[in-house]
């Protein structure tokens, strides 16, 4: 097994065999990485195999699997964050050994200690052919906007920053108001690290964008907007959940008028990030308002499609339907094939690294919820899936939060504030 030291801490290689890895504690290592997905050729060890290893072997272990096709900037993040977080010395491998360097090549580039008309020497120097590094530097670097990613593993939910180069404007999409259901506490720690890239960056926040009121997580909408001034946005359909939840919560003060925000979109209404152009698709069938944003070359689509591993979101909310589901994800599949998927959640299958961006061509090729599945199919497994699916366990806190625009209950005569949440409003839930 060739071993190829890269840099200080990491070393790459090709597909190691169990024996390998036994090898690698007493050769100094402390973290092992499998970029190699599942099911590449027989034999392949895999990730369930290398990971009891890499466990027995007393290694920290760590799984982000590519495709020299599919790399993405969340990848190459993931990448340069296990290995940060190790103790001592890494191994990455893939088949040969190439994917792993480039992502480790194109990472030096985007964080600017290395040049991209550095790549092809680097990789060659020692004995890589990292072309494909090469052309993913410059396939991305006239593409616009930029989208930069912010995972939150207590929700598992992406927030994004949406930027325009040329203008410095930017959109934060989804963005995540910290809540803890057991302290019954509150904090800004997601928003705020949004705040802190987007000063670091230089941009300034023209919008702030909700695709839907969430079920999992409180929107940090309305302080983002105090931070900022930037206008609130969501789609106009947002007064029928509205409506919805006001009889579940038995609300009669509640304004059901969507006034919450500063802008209700409707389907096919356009709007500017910066000089970017974006449009509003309607994409019911999560929730009764879902929309998609589609700017420039980005998709926003959250509880729609997940990553291709996968498959979709549930549909058995209340106001939701998996039949109307398919249909406007079959709207968001009609898209452009190199349009860039962005997800709201990921739920880390086989415990890999935190990913949410794809395209339009590798969800129809293969998202096992698409790829050869009709739409009466389609109903069919959604259905049966979502009835073994317990709720979200901040359904009932977040709606109350999420239905006026992400503004916490105002305080009582105490100062404190007060959630309010029936008992059996939803019935047919399946049990944790």
């Amino acid at each position: 097994m060739p071993v190829t030291s890269v840099s200080e801490k990491l070393s790459v290689s090709s597909q190691p065999s169990v024996e390998d890895i036994r090898s690698l504690r007493a050769n100094g290592f402390k973290t092992l990485i499998n970029n190699r997905p599942d099911g590449e050729e027989p034999g392949q060890p895999g990730t369930e195999a290398e990971a009891q290893e890499a466990k027995h072997c007393n290694l920290s272990y760590a799984f982000i699997p590519v495709t020299g096709a599919t790399i993405t900037e969340a990848d190459v993040r993931a990448f340069q964050r296990a290995i940060d977080e190790s103790k001592g010395p890494v191994f990455a491998h893939c088949k040969t050994g190439t994917r792993s360097l480039n992502l480790y090549v194109i990472g030096e580039v985007l964080d600017g200690r290395l040049r991209a008309d550095q790549v092809m020497d680097f990789g060659r120097e020692r004995g890589f052919d990292t072309r494909g590094a090469a052309a993913w530097l410059e396939k991305q670097a006239p593409r616009r906007p930029q989208v930069k990613g912010f995972f939150d593993k207590r929700t598992w939910s992406v927030q994004y920053v949406v930027s325009d180069p040329e203008t410095g404007k930017c959109a934060i999409v989804d963005p995540v108001l910290d809540f803890d259901e057991k302290a019954g506490a509150t904090a800004t720690l997601n928003a705020d690290a949004i705040l802190d890239y987007v000063r670091a960056q230089g941009l300034t926040v023209e919008w702030i964008l909700d695709t839907h009121p969430h079920a999992d997580h409180f929107s940090a909408a309305q302080y983002l907007k105090e931070k900022t001034g930037a206008r609130t946005a969501i789609g106009e359909r947002v007064v029928d959940v509205q409506k919805l939840w006001k009889g579940i919560y038995n609300w009669p003060e509640l304004a059901t008028d969507g006034s919450q925000w500063d802008q209700l979109f409707a389907h096919g209404d356009t709007f500017k990030v910066g000089s970017i152009d974006a449009k509003v698709m309607f994409s019911p069938g999560h929730t009764l308002a879902s929309i998609t944003y589609v700017i420039g070359d980005a998709a926003f689509v959250h509880d729609t499609l997940f990553m291709p591993d996968s498959g979709t979101a549930r549909a058995d909310f209340p106001g939701g339907d998996a039949r109307v589901l398919w249909r406007s994800i079959q709207d968001i599949l009609a898209l452009p094939d190199e349009t860039r998927i962005f997800t709201g959640h990921d739920y880390q299958p086989d415990d890999r690294a935190p990913r949410w961006e794809s395209t339009v061509a590798e969800q129809k090729k293969s998202n096992p919820h698409l790829a050869g599945v009709s739409e009466e199919e389609f109903v069919a497994l959604r259905t049966k899936r979502d009835k073994t699916l317990p709720m979200p366990k901040l359904i009932l806190h977040a709606l109350q939060v999420n239905i006026r625009g992400g503004r916490l209950p105002e305080p009582e005569a105490n100062g404190k504030r007060y959630l309010k949440f029936p008992l059996d409003a939803l019935q047919g839930a399946a049990w944790e």
